[in-house]
C-alpha cells in the first residue's frame, strides 16, 4: 500500500483530482490517501495558505497528488506551487506534451519532454517593491556596481542562475532521456544577452554534455526555439531550461497538443515529488463537472512510473489514449466544437476511462490465456 498526500486544490482541483484518484484505485494498487487543504480558504484558521503540517505530510509521505491552486495576480499571497517547490527542493519540473489521437491539433505527431529548474531564476521570488526603502537601496547599489540607470519608480526582481542548480537539473534532464530512451538533449536559454546567468546556464550544460556520449546533445536561444517548435516540433525531444522559460515553453507545447486540459506536470527532488497538472484552478467552472481530468490523470500515471508501477501506468494511459482516440465520453473541449451536446462531464470521463481499462484487463487476459 502507498500512503500518498493528496491535495484537492480549490476552483476545478477537488473535481479533477477525485476523477484521478477514481482511475488511480481502478488499477487494483492499494492506495492510502492522506488529504491535506492548501490555498485561500485555510488562511483564516493557519494564517497561511500553506500551512507547515501540509509540508511535513509531503515530506513524510514522499509522493503527493495534487490538484491546482488559486493564485491572486498581482496582489496576496505568492504561489503556494512555487512555495511547496521551495520548501521540498523539488528542482526538477517535469512536463510532458505528447499528441494522443483524436485531439484536435495543426500537427500529426508531437511528443516532448520539458524540464524545468523548478528553484532558482525570477520565480526563486526575490523581488523589492517599488517605492519602498529596500527597494531604493538595491537600485542604489546596482547603480554604485554596475553604472546601470535604473528608475527611482522601478520594481526590482533577482534573477540568480547557479552552478549547483543548473548542473543537477542538466544532469537529472540526461538521466531521464537515458532511462527513458530518449535520443536528445536540448538546452534552451537567452546566452546571447544575458552571458553571467543563461550563460552560466549554457556553460555548465555543455560540461554535462560531455557526461553524457550517447545522447545527443545541443542547444537553442528561447526565441528561436519557440518559433521553431511551432514549426517543426518533431526536431525536438527532451528540452532543458531555467525556470521561467519552462513555465513558458510548457505552455506552449501544450498549445502543440491541444491544450492544458492533457498537459500533465511533476515536481521531483532527491527527497519529495508532488504530481499536478500544468494548468490552473479555472475557479469559474468550480463545481460545474465540466473541467477535462485528462491532465490530472496523467499526473497520476507520472506519479505511478515514479512509483515503479509501470504496468499500472502503462494501462492508464493506453485507456485514457483510446478513450480520447474514440472521442464519444470526452469533456467539451475535447470535442471537434465546444458547444458539442454529446460531450460529458468530468465524472462520467473518468468513469469511461475506468471502463476502458478493465476491457483492456480483460483483453489482455484473454490473449494470454491463449498464448498459454
Amino acid at each position: 500500500m502507498y500512503r500518498i498526500t493528496l491535495i484537492p486544490g480549490d476552483g476545478i482541483g477537488p473535481e479533477v483530482v477525485d476523477a484521478a484518484r477514481r482511475v488511480l484505485e481502478a488499477t487494483g494498487i492499494l492506495f492510502e490517501w492522506d488529504v491535506q487543504e492548501v490555498g485561500e480558504a485555510v488562511i483564516p484558521k493557519y494564517g497561511t495558505p500553506i500551512p507547515d503540517h501540509v509540508i511535513e505530510s509531503i515530506r513524510r509521505n514522499k509522493v503527493a497528488l495534487k490538484g491546482p491552486i488559486t493564485t491572486p495576480v498581482g496582489y496576496g499571497f505568492r504561489s503556494v506551487n512555487v512555495a511547496i517547490r521551495k520548501a521540498l527542493d523539488l528542482y526538477a519540473n517535469l512536463r510532458p506534451a505528447k499528441l494522443y489521437p483524436g485531439v484536435r491539433s495543426r500537427y500529426d505527431r508531437v511528443d516532448l519532454i520539458v524540464v524545468r529548474e523548478n528553484t532558482e531564476d525570477l520565480y526563486a521570488g526575490v523581488e523589492f517593491e517599488a517605492g519602498t526603502e529596500e527597494c531604493r537601496k538595491v537600485i542604489n547599489l546596482i547603480r554604485e556596481l554596475s553604472g546601470q540607470p535604473i528608475r527611482e519608480d522601478s520594481g526590482i526582481s533577482i534573477k540568480a542562475v547557479s552552478v549547483t542548480g543548473s548542473r543537477r537539473i542538466v544532469r537529472w534532464a540526461f538521466e531521464y532521456a537515458r532511462k527513458n530512451g530518449r535520443k536528445k538533449v536540448t538546452a534552451v536559454h537567452k546566452a546571447n544577452i544575458m552571458k553571467f546567468t543563461d550563460g552560466l546556464f549554457l556553460r555548465v550544460a555543455r560540461e554535462v554534455a560531455q557526461e553524457y556520449p550517447d545522447i545527443e546533445f545541443d542547444d537553442r536561444i528561447v526565441d528561436n526555439l519557440s518559433m521553431q517548435l511551432v514549426q517543426r516540433p518533431e526536431e525536438y525531444d527532451v528540452l532543458v531550461m531555467p525556470n521561467l522559460y519552462g513555465d513558458i515553453i510548457s505552455d506552449l507545447c501544450a498549445g502543440l497538443i491541444g491544450g492544458l486540459g492533457i498537459a500533465p506536470g511533476a515536481n521531483i527532488g532527491d527527497e519529495a515529488a508532488v504530481f499536478e497538472p500544468v494548468h490552473g484552478s479555472a475557479p469559474r467552472y468550480a463545481g460545474q463537472n465540466k473541467a477535462n481530468p485528462t491532465a490530472t490523470i496523467l499526473s497520476g500515471v507520472l506519479m505511478l512510473r515514479h512509483l515503479g508501477e509501470t504496468d499500472a501506468a502503462d494501462l492508464v494511459e493506453r485507456a485514457v489514449a483510446e478513450v480520447i482516440r474514440e472521442g464519444k465520453y470526452v469533456t467539451y473541449d475535447l470535442k471537434p466544437t465546444r458547444d458539442d451536446p454529446t460531450a460529458v462531464g468530468t465524472r462520467e470521463m473518468a468513469d469511461a476511462i475506468i471502463s476502458k481499462m478493465q476491457e483492456l484487463r480483460r483483453a489482455a487476459e484473454v490473449a494470454a490465456g491463449r498464448a498459454g
